[in-house]
């Protein structure tokens, strides 16, 4: 090695400075998580809210890319896809009869309140207004109607049950898409005094259309013993109009046989021997 290249190396050496180096790679990192930390993406059927210090703001950044302020700002996800939940709940009917119902019900959130909502419920609205809601729903609309009511009509109940369930929900920014009562449940006793019921009722039935069969049987007796009756009527009176008619009776049973005992009458009354 000769000794311009020798001289050339320590003056490379002499300039080297470790510190520097290591302060550009670190600004170098720094502008690189501030690049990343600056953009972030919102995922189909998601609304973005942002968040200052932790300060909820006005906005709301929809599906695909946004930039906010690294360290500054932060970005909480909500989903305002339709949801399904299904909740069990219990009240009473009219007639205090206890009503156990399951509840199916498709929702989602307001996406244009979806700041507010996290701001004043946060991600827990399913527990904290969803499942209070249908509670509350069922056993207003419940009240109204006894409990063979809950089951004669039960769609007029379903629709109640979803319109008070909408406005309760529609108030904290929660829209309801459907609505289904799957199940209606109630007590052993009430479900043996509806089956007991439910046999009278066939007996009462039964006992209707035997009465009905027997006065019609009745009126088919009396029809054919009228006709007998009359037949009768007629025929005797054609007897006492003319009196040969009995011998003619007579003379059209007679085998032709002579009987082995006449007694003190004639076979033949009035016919010339």
């Amino acid at each position: 090695m000769d000794r311009e290249k020798i001289v050339e190396i320590n003056e490379k050496m002499k300039n080297f400075n470790p510190k520097k180096i290591v302060s550009q790679i670190s600004i170098g990192l720094i502008v690189l998580i501030l690049l990343f930390g600056a953009f972030g993406t919102i995922g189909a059927g998601e609304r973005g809210v942002l968040l200052q210090f932790g300060a909820v703001k006005d906005k709301i950044f929809d599906e695909g890319l946004y930039i906010k302020m690294p360290f500054i700002q932060q970005v909480v996800t909500m989903d305002v896809k339709i949801q399904k939940d299904e909740i069990p709940a219990s009240a009473s009917s009219k007639d205090l009869q206890i009503v156990t119902s399951k509840i199916a019900l498709n929702y989602h959130i307001d996406p244009m309140a979806a700041n507010k909502i996290w701001q004043e419920v946060g991600k827990n609205y399913n527990s904290r207004i969803i499942a209070p809601s249908i509670q509350e729903a069922v056993k207003a609309v419940t009240a109204k109607f006894t409990a063979e009511e809950l089951i004669t009509k039960r769609e007029i109940v379903k629709d109640q049950i979803k319109e008070n369930l909408a406005e309760r929900l529609l108030e904290r920014d929660i829209l309801v898409d459907e609505f289904n009562i799957i199940d209606f449940s109630f007590s052993a006793a009430f479900n043996d005094a509806i089956e007991a019921k439910v046999t009278a009722e066939q007996l009462k039935l039964k006992a209707a259309r035997d009465l009905e069969r027997i006065e019609i049987e009745a009126d088919q007796k009396i029809a054919e013993a009228g006709g007998k009756a009359q037949a009768i009527k007629i025929e005797a009176e054609a007897l006492r109009a003319n009196a040969q008619v009995v011998e003619l009776r007579w003379i059209e049973k007679w085998d032709g046989k002579t009987p082995a005992y006449w007694g003190n009458a004639s076979p033949f009354i009035g016919i010339n021997r």
